[in-house]
C-alpha cells in the first residue's frame, strides 16, 4: 500500500474532511501505540507500513533521551493521548484511532495485528482494534462517525 492509498483509507473510514485530518489521526493513533508496544514490534510493523507512515513510528521507538516504548498506560490514557495529539475530542479519537489500526491491519501481513493485540491489555485492544465497523461492548458504542463527532 502507498502513502496516499493508506492516507486515503484512514480518510474515508473515519469520515474525515481532509487529507490533513487523516494525517493527523494517523500520526497521533501510530506515535501513541509506539509507546504502549514493544519496540521491536514497532519496527516489524513500520517496515511493512508506507515509508512516511512507518516514520511516525520510527520517530518514536528511536527516541535518543528516554525510551518510549512499551509503556503502561490505561485503555483511557491511551485515548487520551491520540486526542491530544490529533486534536479530535472523546469519541472521535477513539473511532480515528480504531480506523487507523484497521487500515494498518490492511497494509500489513505476517499476522502483525494479532501479535499487537496480544500485547496490549484486554480491553484497550478489544476497543482499538474493533476496526472502523466493529462494535465495542460495555457502552463504548457502535462505530459510528457521526456519533463519534467528526
Amino acid at each position: 500500500m502507498q502513502h496516499d492509498q493508506f492516507i486515503g483509507e484512514v480518510q474515508n473510514k473515519a469520515g474525515l474532511e481532509s487529507r490533513g485530518a487523516a494525517e493527523r489521526v494517523t500520526r497521533a493513533g501510530l506515535e501513541t501505540l509506539t509507546e504502549r508496544i514493544p519496540a521491536g514490534l514497532a519496527d516489524n510493523i513500520a517496515a511493512q507500513l508506507p515509508h512516511e507512515i512507518g516514520e511516525h513510528m520510527r520517530r518514536v521507538a528511536t527516541a535518543p533521551d528516554v525510551p518510549y516504548t512499551g509503556m503502561r498506560m490505561t485503555t483511557q490514557e491511551f485515548f487520551d493521548r491520540v486526542a491530544t495529539r490529533s486534536g479530535a475530542k472523546g469519541p472521535a479519537a477513539v473511532y480515528q484511532a480504531r480506523c487507523v489500526m484497521e487500515v494498518v491491519g490492511e497494509a500489513t501481513q505476517g499476522g502483525l495485528m494479532t501479535k499487537v493485540r496480544e500485547a496490549l491489555p484486554d480491553e484497550l485492544s478489544t476497543v482499538l482494534l474493533a476496526g472502523s465497523t466493529g462494535h465495542v461492548p460495555n457502552g463504548g458504542g457502535a462505530a459510528d462517525p457521526h456519533r463519534a463527532g467528526r
